[in-house]
């Protein structure tokens, strides 16, 4: 059986790491950047931007992936920039049809910027619960339109 990124991506998480880390090193080693690399430049994406419950850390490490495969390094280089920020559309407006939301705080259904909300989340499993779909349809997302 062939594993897929969003398998890698799944174990990763189940590791212990990330959304956003699981997604960015399940696929960094494509674009040359090596796992510890992809864990420590995606660390601080996950909660929702270190736990404030903005966008969900498995969009961003996605748009991380998306940015390695296609983001300019010229800044001159405005083809670029369109076609990361035409792919980046593309997969969020996928990931909104599967789960109607970008927001972590939409998406866990707590305020993860309030400790109390937090410790709720935590106390109800729900980075274990929900997370590791948002994770695999992230993966799922990037092996399509990469």
């Amino acid at each position: 059986m062939t594993l897929t990124r969003a398998d890698d991506a799944a174990a990763i998480f189940t590791e212990g790491y990330s959304c956003s880390q699981a997604v960015c090193a399940a696929f960094a080693e494509d674009f040359g950047i090596d796992r510890d690399t992809a864990l420590r430049l995606s660390c601080g994406l996950g909660g929702g931007m270190a736990h404030t419950g903005n966008t969900c850390g498995a969009v961003t490490g996605a748009l991380m992936v998306i940015g390695m495969k296609y983001g300019r390094t010229a800044v001159d280089d405005l083809a670029a920039k369109e076609k990361t920020y035409a792919v980046a559309n593309e997969f969020i407006s996928e990931f909104l049809r599967r789960n109607h939301s970008v927001s972590c705080t939409d998406l866990i259904g707590h305020n993860l910027s309030d400790p109390k909300e937090l410790a709720i989340a935590r106390k109800d499993n729900l980075f274990h619960t929900k997370c590791p779909r948002f994770v695999r349809d992230a993966g799922e997302i990037l092996e399509k339109i990469l």
